[in-house]
């Protein structure tokens, strides 16, 4: 499978485009773009285009982990809310993950409480965390919107747009 617009939005909406590299929180790695962290170093700059290139290059990775490590059928919003996961936490949380195993035992609404697990740096609740963790469930638990000519229309499309408006709203 490959990610869908519904999967890319959500990782652009929660990573924020940065064309100058900060550091996100004191104990984190150098970013840049659309939450790159692999080849970042603190002084880069970048252009939109140059942020774009890198998100799809992430996306090739992050994808091969989903496809690989998940051995049951997925919905397209599934799909795509486990690739902005894996994006967010890397392919070796999710490889290890009680989520994970859920899931490959046909568990899905175990699953997709599982991702509210995964909203602490360290020890610390961190609330832009909680607040993508549970669109990511939001999506993971919709329903794919077989009757719709383009995954931007929908209920599916106003339900993240809807749960996207609260969460900006709570402040970061």
């Amino acid at each position: 499978m490959k990610i869908g617009k519904q999967g890319l939005d959500l990782i652009k909406s929660f990573e924020g485009l940065e064309l100058k590299a900060y550091m996100p929180t004191p104990i984190d790695v150098p970013t840049i773009g659309y939450g790159h962290t692999k080849t970042t170093y603190m002084g880069m700059k970048i252009t939109e285009a140059g942020a774009e290139a890198l998100l799809k290059q992430d996306l090739g990775w992050v994808e091969a982990v989903v496809n690989k490590s998940v051995t049951v059928t997925l919905t397209q919003p599934q799909y795509d809310a486990l690739c902005s996961f894996v994006y967010n936490l890397g392919g070796t949380n999710f490889k290890r993950s009680t989520l994970l195993k859920k899931l490959n035992n046909k568990a899905y609404r175990e699953a997709a409480d599982e991702l509210l697990r995964w909203d602490k740096q360290g020890s610390k609740v961190l609330r832009g965390l909680t607040r993508r963790r549970e669109a990511e469930r939001a999506l993971f638990m919709s329903e794919p919107m077989a009757t719709s000519p383009a995954p931007t229309q929908g209920p599916l499309a106003a339900l993240i747009a809807a749960l996207m408006a609260i969460f900006a709203n709570r402040g970061a």
